[in-house]
């Protein structure tokens, strides 16, 4: 490859890749802020939760299930994206890929805190706890590997709903895969590019939650 191709490309990737970290990061934020307190909550309206709203439960993890589903992101990312395009071309895809993302790490984070065992939550009931005490400083520390590893699977998420936005009218790594039809070279390193920052997450995911662990 040409040295003036080359740097074409790498500049292309960059920028691209640019694009993806800043329309994945910013959902993150909001997938701890809004996502963890949801999916404590979810959890504690659970069947098994510390303080148990089936009716509610039921209506509430329907809406998560909804939301963090593949095809009401693309619907979403569809009606949404002709709107905030007009504010901002790489900013756009993030108002639904924060919908997406809060609603799976609520999922991710209910997941882990039925993982806690009973008899702690038992233990800190009889002792006076109050729910969020209980949920504060026996459920989130008790579950803290597993949330590690489940936001780490929220970052790997996004980065492939980022691909995704892009490929139907977004910016980043995905738009580069699919917006030169006539540049495979593009396609293949865009495509290697996604695989690669989602192998980053996911081992420094499995890391971390080793370390966590290893620290108890």
């Amino acid at each position: 490859m040409p040295k003036g191709d080359f740097l074409e490309l790498l500049n292309l990737l960059l920028n691209a890749a640019g694009q993806t970290l800043w329309m994945t990061l910013i959902p993150a934020v909001f997938a701890c802020i809004l996502g963890i307190p949801a999916g404590t909550y979810l959890f504690a309206a659970s069947p098994s939760g510390i303080r148990p709203r089936p009716a509610f439960y039921g209506k509430a993890s329907r809406v998560v299930a909804v939301f963090r589903s593949a095809p009401a992101f693309i619907i979403l990312t569809l009606l949404l994206l002709p709107l905030f395009q007009r504010v901002s071309e790489s900013g756009a895809a993030i108002i639904p890929l924060s919908f997406g993302a809060v609603c799976f790490a609520a999922r991710i984070v209910e997941t882990a805190l039925s993982r806690v065992n009973p008899g702690l939550l038992s233990a800190a009931r009889s002792m006076g706890s109050t729910d969020f005490q209980i949920a504060w400083k026996v459920l989130i520390p008790e579950a803290l590997p597993n949330l590690v590893s489940g936001l780490a699977l929220t970052l790997i998420y996004l980065i492939g709903y980022s691909a995704m936005a892009g490929a139907v009218g977004g910016r980043g790594l995905g738009a580069a895969a699919v917006h030169y039809p006539f540049r495979i070279d593009i396609t293949i390193a865009a495509v290697m590019a996604i695989l690669i920052l989602s192998e980053v997450v996911h081992w420094a995911g499995i890391a971390l939650n080793r370390r966590l662990r290893a620290a108890r």
